[in-house]
């Protein structure tokens, strides 16, 4: 056959010319696999206690994997981004919250005061184009109140070696005129940026399935609250003055604070947790947030409690945030982070197991009775080969198979509410079958 047909060895020669290329070429290389597009997707809106997408109701089932961007920047690490996204899509997952902001750090998207890195810029457009293509949406978180990836406390060590700072306090993030305003310019550097892939800007790309404020702010230096309300309102504001196609969300724990009232604060894990400057229902009031975010972690919360004693309090955290969500604010509540540590004594994989389903339970009741509570995002998972990126509460689905179909059984169930009898048109049809 290859002696009559005279055509192999062109075409050998063409492939080979292909794959040199691909290996050589980074931005190239990267457009290569993202020319399908996926599925169709529409803009995330809220109808009150409820996400909507093209008049019918969203309910989410998500995940964190925070390191996206970060591993998409260097070709080596990349494979990890699409086989997570892969892995996602596998067990229905339908949005990933992940960071877009690396302040200073290694690989940093800014690296000084309203100075970019392109090369990390291309790495997240990259990750919005492939995971479109892998039909999961983007909760995009855009700083971070801790230390990890620059944080608060970048901003306010870069504005006091600038000299323009008023204070060396980590919390002067939120009350420096100076460093408010080079947020702000972040905000709209990240809120305009056009998509070297697709030529979308950021604030019209339905991908996005929201914006975060920040991850878990605390502003400890004033109890009252009013210093961390403030920004949030400004902030909030400020992204609604560029974006108003996305969702806001601010990125909170939880905490009730000084305005709560005495039942209220009895749900905290403890008194402290008053005292760290949030507010749960009171920031979550501002008008432009459109949906409240709370976090579950009993391990640091109720130190030295046992399995039972845990899950008890976790009924009485998620109740309570769902009434908040249906009474006081009229929103969605997203529990964005829950996580079971394997550091704790006696641990064993199989009370994770029970953990989250009692989760996933609670969730998907609030959700079946059209209640506020709207979907639940694991922290968190990670690519094969990322044990150095993992934390206590991190594993691998596809290593843990009791887990991989209890994820997998909990997003069909949140589908089935969305999409009713249209499921079996959709992508779930398929998954929920099997």
């Amino acid at each position: 056959m290859l002696a009559t047909n005279g055509v192999f060895y062109p075409i050998l020669g063409l492939a080979s010319c292909a794959a040199f290329i691909y290996m050589s070429f980074g931005d190239l290389a990267w457009d290569i696999g993202t020319h399908v597009r996926g599925p169709e997707m529409s803009f995330v809106g809220r109808n009150g206690t409820r996400f909507t997408v093209d008049g019918k109701a969203l309910y989410v089932n998500g995940w964190n994997s925070y390191w996206l961007m970060d591993q998409a920047v260097e070709e080596v690490s990349r494979p990890r981004v699409r086989a997570m996204l892969q892995a996602g899509a596998k067990m229905g997952l339908t949005v990933c919250r992940t960071w877009a902001f690396n302040d200073g750090a290694y690989n940093a998207l800014q690296v000084s005061l309203g100075h970019f890195d392109e090369r990390v810029f291309k790495a997240l457009d990259w990750v919005i184009v492939e995971a479109k293509r892998h039909g999961i949406r983007l909760l995009l978180s855009l700083a971070n109140n801790l230390e990890a990836y620059g944080g608060k406390t970048q901003y306010v060590k870069w504005a006091w070696e600038e000299g323009i700072g008023l204070s060396s306090s980590n919390d002067s993030f939120f009350s420096d005129p100076s460093i408010r305003s080079y947020f702000k310019t972040y905000l709209k550097t990240i809120l305009t940026r056009k998509n070297h892939l697709n030529g979308i800007q950021y604030k019209d790309d339905p991908t996005i399935f929201a914006w975060e404020l920040m991850n878990e702010p605390r502003c400890m230096s004033d109890a009252s609250g009013d210093t961390l309300q403030k920004w949030i309102e400004e902030m909030a504001a400020y992204v609604k003055s560029i974006d108003k196609n996305h969702l806001l969300t601010i990125g909170l724990e939880g905490f009730y604070g000084s305005t709560s009232p005495p039942e209220k604060l009895n749900v905290n894990p403890g008194q402290w947790f008053s005292t760290v400057g949030s507010d749960f229902v009171r920031n979550s009031r501002v008008p432009e947030i459109d949906f409240a975010s709370v976090h579950i972690y009993p391990d640091q919360w109720e130190v030295g409690a046992g399995l039972d004693q845990k899950m008890k309090y976790i009924l009485r955290w998620l109740t309570s945030h769902i009434e908040d969500g249906d009474k006081e604010l009229k929103k969605p509540v997203l529990f964005t982070e829950f996580g079971l540590s394997d550091k704790t004594k006696g641990f064993d994989h199989s009370h994770r197991d029970v953990f989250y389903k009692s989760i996933f339970n609670i969730v998907y009741r609030s959700a079946r009775k059209g209640r506020s509570g709207a979907g639940a995002f694991v922290w968190q998972f990670m690519a094969a080969g990322m044990q150095e990126y993992c934390d206590d509460f991190g594993f691998v689905p596809e290593e843990r198979p009791s887990m991989y179909r209890l994820i997998k059984k909990q997003s069909c169930k949140m589908a089935k509410l969305s999409y009713g009898k249209g499921l079996l048109k959709t992508r779930f049809g398929k998954l929920c079958a099997e």
